[in-house]
């Protein structure tokens, strides 16, 4: 690390270790220990708040906190997290193993590249190695798990998957033991073989920084040194944790500190500046941050939603904002004009989103294909959506924030805001909004094809037995459910290479107008056009409601534009 981050980096590891030795804590029973870990959390949000603490590694955090502009907020899940913790884990499959690690985990990663951000050496992400990071989180966590079996094992804990477990039979039953046998020798060989093949990504630091870069390769090298150790500990991983020699981390971290020392000395990194008041780096309570959520602003006419039963309301709603450059034609203004009004709209579909209660709202922003379009337009569509990020209308909202697409091209400020809003509110429970910005639905299909070939290329996925669901699991956003109603304006009928996984089986919604003239209420009039459709998906069709039936369903009715 750059000599400059040293004390907040291990400001960030000293809480982390202090909150994961009050979570295990031997001989305190479970419940004790989460409440030494929340009784810890809370003090740290008073610490933040006075600006000062009488706990050295709080007070690190503070000082740290003030003097890099840092938001603690996104670290509310991760201590939380590690609150439950001390009630003990229990994982079904990978995957619920995988979101235990990301909550756990990756907040605190996220503090370490932004501070290494605030110095000027961008520790930058390229959205098309997703999979590489994530794998490579996965494989440290492994790893760690792997070092820690012994101690965790002393508490009654395993920390590993029933998926892996149940294809080794017996070895659970040994391990919980203290047994070392056939098959726990066969599943220790399997997972260090896994942690080592997760933490192998050389293609994950191209384009980086040479100094960060440097940072992960060497994490990477001491990590499959561990790795090493514990291969080579045999029955002792059951008695304590093994360590690589010291000869063996000074051959991985003395050509490194020599790289890192080259590549720090060429770097101008700035330096903190004084601490920051202490009450603009409060860390809130989630108590705090719920009630700071206000509901949208209601509509100018007092237009309410219509009331739609559960079953007919659709989870996810796609919209092509098509013919904002022809409302400004037809105004006679310039073509930017018209995307800037299209950012009224913008605001008012999400805030009648919002009042509906709709769960998913994905909006077609800027596509790969746009970049055929006049220069100068361009430049003012990015430079209307940079204002827009700038402004945060939803920063006081119930909305979370996603972006679709890829940072080729875009400007590196657009690219960082919109990651950090997506930071932000990864929290937020209520509407998710997935903006696509240089987003086309061909390249999304041809990088997850990808992604998932170098994942039967890793032995992750047998390709033999290849589903759906596989291909969804290395989908930028596998949790993004299927849309359910995709609605265009601008007269215009198709779906222009606009979410093709996603929208294979949606009910399509063309309307005539334009994209700016639109509000709250034709999001609503869409959604009634939905509820009133029936569904198949394949099936035989059942009885069709009269549409006196259908209508009842929806009061009051929808008030009509002026």
């Amino acid at each position: 690390m750059p000599s400059v981050l040293r004390p907040a980096c291990w400001a960030l590891w000293a809480a982390v270790t202090a909150l994961d030795d009050l979570a295990d804590e031997a001989d305190v029973a479970p419940a004790e220990r989460a409440a030494r870990v929340e009784a810890w959390t809370r003090a740290l949000e008073h610490d933040l708040a006075a600006g000062t603490s009488t706990d050295p590694v709080r007070y690190a955090l503070v000082d740290m906190a003030g003097r890099w502009r840092l938001d603690l907020t996104s670290l509310q899940g991760a201590m939380a997290q590690t609150r439950d913790d001390a009630h003990g884990l229990r994982f079904a499959d990978w995957a619920a193993w995988r979101a235990w690690c990301n909550k756990e985990v990756v907040p605190w990663v996220e503090q370490v590249r932004y501070l290494f951000e605030q110095a000027g050496a961008p520790m930058a992400l390229r959205l098309d190695r997703q999979g590489d990071y994530e794998r490579f989180v996965d494989g440290a966590q492994l790893t760690d798990v792997l070092t820690d079996l012994s101690t965790d094992l002393a508490q009654g804990l395993l920390l590993l998957p029933q998926e892996v477990l149940e294809s080794y039979p017996g070895a659970e039953t040994d391990l919980l033991q203290g047994r070392w046998s056939p098959p726990v020798a066969a599943l220790i060989t399997e997972l260090t073989a896994l942690a080592r093949r997760r933490v192998t990504r050389p293609a994950m630091t191209r384009g980086m920084h040479p100094g960060a870069a440097i940072v992960l390769d060497t994490a990477a090298g001491l990590m499959r040194a561990q790795l090493d150790a514990i291969e080579a500990a045999g029955p002792t991983l059951l008695q304590r944790a093994p360590r690589p020699s010291l000869l063996t981390r000074v051959r991985v971290l003395a050509p490194a500190r020599l790289r890192s020392s080259l590549a720090w000395s060429l770097t101008p990194l700035t330096v903190p500046g004084p601490r920051r008041p202490a009450a603009t780096a409060n860390l809130p309570s989630p108590v705090v941050e719920d009630t700071g959520l206000r509901p949208p602003p209601p509509h100018l006419s007092g237009a309410r939603p219509p009331q739609i039963d559960a079953d007919r309301m659709p989870a996810h709603v796609a919209v092509i904002m098509d013919g904002n450059g022809r409302w400004a034609e037809q105004h006679s203004l310039q073509r930017s004009e018209g995307h800037r009004a299209g950012t009224a709209a913008v605001r008012e579909i999400v805030y009648g989103a919002l009042e509906i209660g709709l769960r998913h709202l994905t909006l077609y922003a800027f596509s790969t294909e746009n970049w055929k379009r006049d220069a100068e337009e361009i430049t003012a569509i990015l430079a209307i959506l940079q204002s827009e990020l700038d402004e945060a209308p939803f920063r006081d909202l119930n909305v979370r924030q996603r972006w679709a697409g890829w940072p080729d091209k875009l400007p590196e400020d657009l690219v960082d805001s919109l990651r950090r809003e997506e930071h932000r509110t990864r929290a937020r429970t209520g509407l998710t909004l997935t903006v696509c910005i240089n987003y086309g639905g061909r390249d999304e299909i041809t990088r997850t094809a990808a992604a998932l070939a170098q994942a039967a290329r890793d032995g992750d996925v047998d390709p033999h037995l290849v589903g759906e669901d596989d291909f969804t699991r290395h989908l930028p956003y596998p949790d993004m459910p299927d849309v359910d109603l995709l609605w265009r304006t601008g007269n215009e009928q198709r779906t222009s290479n606009f979410l093709p996984w996603h929208a294979t089986y949606a009910e399509l919604y063309f309307t005539p107008g334009y994209w700016p003239d639109m509000d709250r209420r034709d999001l609503w009039k869409a959604i009634t056009e939905y509820s009133r459709r029936q569904r198949r998906h394949g099936a035989v069709p059942g009885p069709v409601a009269s549409r006196e039936t259908t209508d009842c369903l929806l009061t009051p009715e929808l008030p009509a534009r002026h």
